[in-house]
């Protein structure tokens, strides 16, 4: 064998070897993440709520010029209680909601024979093989469980956010001393500045978001006199986060009750003209408008992270896997070798500022 061939058989084991480590370390990853659920979705959730302090108490100091501490205080009292409200509802209404689904199963099928009249015999067949199949109940679980399970690992959260937050101004100053040299540190307090302003662009404008779609849609609810409107409302702020589809879900469950709690048709068609406009214009021109490409993020790599976190973290997961996702392609753009594969993640190739320094 020449020492061509040779170099080339070892670049080729080479790769090889790297393809069979990274399939190893991603692969032992995973398994983690699905082992440790029970550890790391509360720890998780902290993260997101404590950036979503710090970007409202920077508000608060910027608009008032308050003290650090007195901005700090009001944005972990505004943001918990919020937190507190909004678990609360979900886990007291919503589980009265979810032990009498039985009743609306068995009139849903009254409710679909006075829709034939209206979308014909072929999509009325079609609505009762599909849906009335549908195990309602278990759908409800599966939606409320995971709220009651959050209520129940508040205090958790609440405790991890404490200690962050007491932490805040040391931390910078402990990645200094733990990088070692100047340049590791002011490197890595550049990535953790790229997701800190990303996960805060991103919380705090789907925050402002989903309040203002969950309060628009709770007045429609309480003016038509539909059941749980508070329970519609929180879902349809929480479901804001999930893309794409979260909020499709957010219009049908609201309008699947009116179709078997009302006697006419009226209030079902308000709910999905009226709630489905709203969100397909918020989804189509304001969230685009707000987030602008601060993200970056390939569509299909949207659906492709809302799948995995889905799968991994089940419900908890589809709420966390945009941000989850932004955290690991600005990681991946700060490291050299795994560059390629943050610009394969990202909308258009561009990873910002690190273009400037490539």
């Amino acid at each position: 064998m020449t020492s061509d061939q040779q170099d080339t058989s070892d670049r080729t084991g080479l790769r090889l070897s790297v393809v069979r480590d990274t399939c190893i370390v991603a692969s032992l990853l995973v398994l983690a993440l699905y082992a440790g659920a029970a550890f790391l979705i509360p720890l998780t959730m902290a993260l997101l709520v404590n950036v979503l302090i710090i970007a409202l108490s920077d508000r608060v100091i910027a608009l008032t010029r308050a003290p650090v501490w007195l901005a700090n205080i009001a944005g972990v009292t505004v943001v918990l209680a919020g937190l507190f409200m909004i678990m609360y509802i979900l886990g007291s209404q919503a589980t009265q909601f979810a032990r009498s689904i039985g009743t609306y199963e068995t009139q849903f099928d009254s409710a679909v024979d006075r829709i034939t009249g209206l979308v014909g015999n072929d999509i009325t067949t079609f609505i009762r093989d599909n849906l009335v199949s549908i195990d309602m109940s278990y759908l409800a679980r599966l939606l409320l469980g995971s709220a009651t399970s959050l209520l129940n690992q508040f205090f958790l959260i609440s405790l991890y956010v404490a200690f962050l937050m007491a932490e805040r101004l040391a931390f910078r100053k402990k990645i200094q001393l733990a990088a070692g040299s100047p340049q590791t540190g002011a490197e890595f307090s550049s990535m953790l500045d790229a997701i800190s302003f990303s996960l805060q662009r991103y919380v705090g404008v789907k925050t402002l978001i989903s309040l203002f779609t969950a309060g628009i849609s709770y007045s429609m609810f309480k003016a038509l006199g539909l059941e749980y409107a508070e329970t519609w409302a929180v879902l349809t702020f929480a479901l804001n986060f999930i893309p794409s589809i979260g909020s499709i879900i957010a219009v049908i469950f609201p309008a699947m009750i009116a179709l078997v709690q009302f006697d006419s048709i009226g209030p079902f068609l308000i709910i999905v003209l009226g709630c489905g406009t709203l969100q397909f214009l918020i989804g189509n021109f304001l969230d685009p408008a707000l987030l602008g490409r601060s993200l970056n993020m390939s569509t299909f790599l949207v659906i492709l992270a809302l799948t995995f976190w889905t799968t991994v973290w089940g419900l908890i997961g589809a709420f966390l896997s945009v941000p989850l996702t932004v955290c690991i392609l600005i990681v991946f753009s700060h490291v050299p070798a795994l560059r390629p594969i943050a610009i394969l993640m990202s909308l258009d190739g561009s990873l910002g500022e690190d273009d400037n320094r490539a």
